[in-house]
């Protein structure tokens, strides 16, 4: 098995996609945090004392999407023509669940700028309301598709990780 990360002496290296097709590309991420009961009122009725959570982690997340080359090492700077981020409330596991949706056209995949605007997200939801209870546990974090690429599609099936 080749190591597309390391050259013939073992050092890191960005991929060279530099002859690849440039494609359509997408990628779906989601994740969910579990929180209190408490947590999860305030989220809901938007009374956590740093703002309205949701908004300033849609923002947050979609700026990881943008800002994900700068956070892991060898991935590529991409010009991304889409970034979204939804959110779901789940009231019988206090959970909220992050979805991430990255679109290009280029040379390589969008899955971890999928993968870090669920986790930014995430993580700014902890951050906003960690004044209320520290005890949140962010969760499966994961790919749920990819298109586009020399790979193809990718559809993760429950119960695969």
């Amino acid at each position: 098995m080749e190591f597309t990360h390391f050259d013939a002496q073992g050092n890191a290296r960005m991929v060279d996609v530099s002859e690849k097709a440039i494609t359509a590309r997408t990628a779906v991420a989601e994740g969910t945090i579990q929180v209190s009961p408490e947590v999860y009122r305030a989220i809901e009725q938007k009374t956590v004392k740093k703002g309205d959570v949701l908004t300033v982690a849609q923002v947050a997340g979609i700026l990881g999407c943008k800002r994900t080359a700068d956070l892991i090492p060898m991935c590529h700077l991409l010009n991304l023509t889409n970034a979204t981020l939804t959110f779901e409330l789940l009231p019988e596991p206090c959970e909220v669940k992050a979805t991430c949706t990255v679109k290009t056209e280029g040379k390589t995949g969008v899955e971890m700028e999928a993968l870090t605007g669920v986790s930014v997200a995430l993580l700014t939801i902890y951050d906003m309301c960690k004044a209320i209870d520290k005890r949140m546990v962010l969760k499966e974090i994961h790919l749920v598709e990819k298109h586009g690429g020399k790979s193809g599609d990718f559809f993760f099936e429950e119960g695969e990780a």
